[in-house]
Order: structure tokens, then sequence, then C-alpha cells
């Protein structure tokens, strides 16, 4: 590995923790937005999304390069696809935090990872070690047992777990476009549907930002930043690690979701999903214990 190439798997890394962190602690914020409805959240933050993207390509001189990657077919369907996938997965975690589901969405992101390690196996091609899918096996032992004992099929988890795994196979399709013209298009194309839920709201319920007082709008004024920031972190990630080793780190997160969620929101934890996320840990055990022998074994 050449000096450049190390330093870049160093950022890397660096720009994986600090999305994880980020998204570990997103929870406690949609929950002080809690006077608007999941639906609302959800469209304010597309469409500030997309306000804070395109300011910062205005202050820098990148928007004409950004939207020229439309032109490109192949880069079209993938940013469209990308939004698509990760606006099912706003929409699912918004949900989540709303609803008192804190500890879905971290089981969720537990289970991510795996999800993100079987698309490398069997869309990339990537090879995973024995003790590899003994972790993935574990994961599935995992949701049976929730599924089992919590009497319905965890759907905030595992549609977490896909749209984001599947959301984060697009961004290793895009290759090195940069995240911040990745991120832009992606919102580009789930704004009209965003711009079309705050219509029907305020038509309807009308929307809280109108009606909550400044304190809200505030709040929410940040939307766009929360959710871009973590974002950016985790394609400039993506694009510098193998997308096994992105899904590795992924643990960050839903370990701080779920101290969150115990701990200061105070949920509920039945014996089921203890057991559950036991054997999710006994997972994660086996999963980074094989990475670091593998990386004493090869000096990296």
């Amino acid at each position: 590995m050449t000096s450049s190439e190390t330093k870049s798997v160093r950022a890397g890394y660096g720009y994986a923790l600090g999305a994880y962190s980020l998204w570990g602690f997103m929870p406690l914020y949609f929950v002080a937005l809690a006077p608007a409805s999941s639906l609302e959240i959800l469209a304010w933050r597309i469409v500030l999304s997309l306000v804070f993207c395109v300011l910062i390509l205005l202050a820098t001189g990148h928007l004409q390069r950004a939207l020229a990657v439309l032109r490109d077919r192949r880069s079209a369907l993938l940013t469209a696809a990308a939004g698509v996938l990760i606006l099912a997965n706003w929409g699912i975690f918004v949900y989540a935090t709303q609803t008192g589901h804190v500890m879905d969405a971290a089981l969720g992101y537990f289970i991510n990872p795996l999800v993100t390690a079987l698309l490398g196996v069997f869309i990339l091609r990537e090879r995973l070690r024995t003790a590899q899918w003994v972790a993935l096996a574990l994961g599935v032992v995992a949701v049976t047992v929730l599924v089992v004992g919590y009497g319905e099929f965890p759907w905030i988890s595992v549609g977490l777990a896909f749209s984001f795994g599947f959301y984060g196979l697009v961004k290793k399709g895009l290759g090195q476009m940069p995240a911040l013209t990745g991120l832009t298009l992606e919102t580009v194309w789930v704004t009209p549907l965003a711009v079309g839920l705050l219509i029907w709201i305020a038509l309807t319920d009308g929307l809280a930002v109108t009606s909550e007082g400044a304190g809200l709008v505030m709040l929410m004024s940040l939307a766009g930043a929360v959710t871009s920031i973590p974002l950016l972190l985790f394609a400039s990630a993506a694009r510098r690690l193998p997308l096994a080793t992105v899904g590795l780190l992924q643990y960050l997160n839903p370990i701080l979701q779920a101290l969150v969620g115990i701990f200061i929101l105070m949920e509920p934890m039945p014996i089921e999903r203890w057991w559950g996320f036991a054997i999710i840990v006994v997972a994660l055990g086996v999963f980074i214990g094989d990475a670091l022998k593998t990386r004493g074994l090869t000096g990296r």
C-alpha cells in the first residue's frame, strides 16, 4: 500500500467514525422535534438538506459541475436510486424515534453491517472468512429470536438495515463522485415529493413550524445540516474503505443509539429484545475479533 493510499484509508476511518457517532445521538434531535409529525420532519429533512448542499456548492463554485453529472445516464440512475433508498431510510428512522422505537432502530443498525457484508459478497464478489460467515449466521438467529419472542416481525429494524445496506452499495457504485455532489443529486430527485408532502400537510392538519413557536422553527432549520453532515462523512468513508469494513465500523452507531434509548429515553427492554441484542453482540465480537486477528497477520 502506497503512502497516499494509507492516508486515504486513515481518512476513511476518520470519516466513518464521525458519521456513525453523529448518527448515534441523532434520535435525541428528532425527539426534540416531536410537535411536528414524522411526515413533516421527513419532508423538511429533504428540502433543507438540498438547500444546505446547494449553498455549499454555490459557495465553492461547484454547482454547475455537480448538475452536469446528471448528463451521464448511469450516474443519474444511481443517484436517483440512492435518493429513493435514503428517503425510505429517513422515513423509517424518523417514525421510529417519534413513536418510541429507538431500540428497534438501534437493532436495525446492528443488523445493517451483516446485510452490508452479504451485499458485498453476493453483488461485489467480496470474500468473507469463516468467522465472518459465523457472524452473519448469528445475525439471522438474532432476528429469528426477536420475531418469535416479540410476536411480530421487526419491520422497523429490517427496513432500516436493508434500505441503508443497499444505499451503501449504490454509493459504492458511484465510485469517486464527490460526496457533496452525490448527496445533492440524491435530494434533487426526491425534493418534489417532499414539497408535495409539505403542501398536503399545510392544507390538511397544518404545518407545526407555523403553529408551535420560534423554538421549533430554529430546531427544524438545523435539519439540513444535521442530516447532511453525517451522510457526507459516510459517503467519503465508503469511497475509501472496503464495503465490509464500512459495515463493521457501523456498529458504533447502534451501540450509541441503544445507550440513548435505554438510559436517556428509558424505552422498555423485554427479555426477547435482550436475547436478540445479546446474540447480535456475540456476532459483533466474532466479526471484530476476526478483523483484528487478520489485521495482525497481515500487518495492516
